[in-house]
């Protein structure tokens, strides 16, 4: 069948890692840091990278033999790679709910954008900050509000232990601290 005939994925979740899709018919939320990344990586893709590419791919189409030139067939892919980033961050921006911390009702309840400080069953404390699903960095304790130890914290209070069922066994971690900041 002609590439032609083919119709691309629009949906690109199937190829995400299961800790960044989405649940059914849920929202996207996501701090006013996350959809400001978001919303720069578009623009970058839009105005920068996309129109270099499409000028690199016409002057390779320019030069004759297509079927063996590098620059066109390379050129080509990295157009496809972008267009499909484009749609996929359009679409997570579209469906984006902007939850900003620092605009919250003080709270010593969990909820998402939470910057929570646990005692963890070994002793060591751990400060998590609870982000959108495309925001997640655990180097610098951003964790979804999906993954399993935030939806375990998750409308608990300051002080209390709550049991998180991991894949390590089953542990109990105290909240010691929470707060709403802005996260970056």
């Amino acid at each position: 069948m002609s590439k032609a005939f083919t119709r691309e994925n629009d949906e690109a979740e199937d190829d995400l890692p299961a800790e960044q899709r989405l649940p059914a018919s849920s929202k996207n939320y996501i701090t006013p840091g996350g959809w400001l990344r978001l919303k720069d990586e578009l623009y970058q893709l839009v105005n920068k990278e996309r129109p270099e590419v499409v000028q690199i791919v016409n002057w390779a189409a320019s030069n004759g033999d297509r079927s063996e030139n590098g620059d066109y067939l390379y050129g080509k892919r990295r157009l496809r790679e972008i267009d499909r980033r484009i749609r996929f961050l359009t679409k997570r921006l579209e469906l984006a709910e902007v939850v900003d911390p620092e605009a919250r009702e003080a709270t010593d309840q969990v909820f998402f954008s939470a910057t929570v400080l646990i005692a963890r069953g070994d002793g060591s404390e751990q400060l998590l900050r609870i982000v959108g699903v495309d925001e997640i960095d655990l180097s610098r304790g951003h964790i979804s509000w999906i993954s399993p130890i935030a939806r375990t914290l998750i409308k608990a209070r300051e002080g209390d232990t709550v049991l998180f069922r991991g894949p390590d066994g089953d542990e109990d971690i105290e909240i010691l601290e929470v707060r709403y900041e802005k996260i970056s």
